[in-house]
């Protein structure tokens, strides 16, 4: 319990250090976050029948990370983040090569990686960029409203919880501590639109909203992902905690969903 709560502060002042330690590490910091995700990620689904290729799919993670970045920093404009298309098409054409059983299986958990351990924090990364110029009250608000839902349905959980989530997949997770989790994460908000500004009252309580939501679902279906592998934790690298998928589960859909609200408002 102890190693868990050390780990834990350690984790959340790293965290708000790189959100506030410039733009630059910023970028860096969240891109090599998504890219550890995606090597975990490649590490508990390689198996007999599966083998997704960890070379091709780092490079091209690495590839798109890197030219999103680039972008969001201000040094190339979109249209050259397309230079990652050639990455993709070699993760199809290598397989020709291989003398796998199951190549699209192969071809499918690589790609699956990519989009379900990576991309969410490419699009977390263009939060702090979402309104033109870099502003880090938006996902250090993200974090703070992501946690706020986590010690909410955490508190409601343990106090009112009788009637089961998803009770197939997180036996621990209840209703009531799903909504106690929602409400107190739109608390949370009201309180950092009047001191962080940057968004509306209403567009903050709104993206509570969808961390919420969508934060839970994210946990549940990373819960689904390593029932049906057969692991308990994604990683080690968080001692008490598990790995970075087991720490941005609740990310990996709520941030493209929070990305695509806030951009449909500029």
């Amino acid at each position: 319990m102890l190693t868990r709560a050390i780990t834990g502060l350690f984790f959340i002042i790293v965290l708000i250090g790189a959100l506030l330690l410039g733009e630059v590490v910023y970028t860096i910091f969240f891109s090599l976050v998504g890219l550890g995700a995606l090597y975990e990620f490649y590490g508990i689904t390689k198996s007999e029948y599966n083998k997704p290729n960890l070379l091709l799919g780092m490079l091209a993670a690495v590839a798109l990370t890197v030219l999103v970045g680039i972008h969001c920093l201000g040094y190339i404009p979109f249209k050259f983040v397309w230079l990652v298309i050639p990455f993709f098409a070699l993760i199809f054409i290598v397989s020709l090569y291989q003398k796998s059983k199951l190549p699209f299986n192969d071809i499918g958990y690589t790609l699956l990686g990519i989009m379900y351990a990576c991309i969410p924090f490419i699009f977390f990364v263009a939060l702090g960029f979402i309104q033109g110029t870099f502003n880090h009250y938006i996902p250090l608000g993200f974090l703070i409203i992501l946690w706020a839902n986590d010690t909410g349905a955490y508190l409601s959980g343990r106090s009112f919880g009788k009637h089961k989530l998803f009770e197939r997949i997180s036996p621990n997770k209840t209703w009531e501590g799903f909504v106690g989790g929602v409400l107190f994460a739109m608390l949370i908000a009201l309180n950092l639109a009047q001191y962080f500004g940057a968004l509306q009252k209403w567009e903050w309580v709104t993206m509570a909203a969808i961390i919420g939501v969508f934060g839970t679902l994210g946990d549940l279906v990373e819960s689904m992902l390593k029932r049906s592998l057969g692991v308990k934790d994604s990683g080690s690298i968080l001692p008490g905690h598990g790995g970075l998928l087991d720490r941005f589960d609740g990310l990996l859909i709520a941030a493209p969903l929070v990305f695509l609200f806030l951009l449909m408002l500029q």
